[in-house]
């Protein structure tokens, strides 16, 4: 069990790097944005990056059990940056260009890690994958927010 606790750390810093979410929410300026038809039901995203805090938070222990600081744990915080700033960039500063390129530092810190990770911490790569797939259908979903607002905006 005692193995365990040094899970703790990284569930606390994931769970900072997510209160940056509900900090920066999208509110009126969002809601009058004009949206693609693909854009998910708001009460989708508390549920799914939930569930994605979990995976990363579980990866980076991972990680760090298996080779302590190294390349790869430098990685994920990386990714973890580019994730803390984008409600804020998108929400706080409501910048969907600034926005966009963000997510798509986010999606290749994320790409980076799986792929690295993928022949020395297979376990930690596997966890990424949903939130490889979410990033990316996120980064298609700023992109056409983007085209869709370029006047506006």
């Amino acid at each position: 069990m005692t193995k365990y606790l040094s899970l703790l750390p990284f569930f606390a810093v994931v769970a900072v790097v997510s209160l940056t979410g509900t900090q920066f929410m999208p509110g009126d300026w969002y809601a009058a944005l004009n949206k693609p038809s693909f854009t998910p039901p708001g009460w989708l995203f508390g549920p799914v990056w939930t569930l994605l805090y979990i995976f990363i938070a579980i990866a980076g222990w991972l990680v760090w059990r298996k080779e302590g600081l190294s390349a790869l744990l430098v990685i994920w915080f990386v990714q973890l940056a580019f994730n803390v700033a984008w409600p804020w960039i998108m929400f706080g500063r409501e910048e969907i260009g600034l926005a966009l390129v963000d997510i798509l530092a986010m999606l290749a810190a994320i790409v980076a890690f799986v792929a690295v990770a993928w022949t020395r911490v297979p376990t930690a790569a596997y966890l990424f994958l949903p939130y490889l797939a979410w990033v990316a259908f996120a980064t298609l979903l700023n992109f056409r927010l983007w085209q869709l607002n370029a006047a506006a905006t």
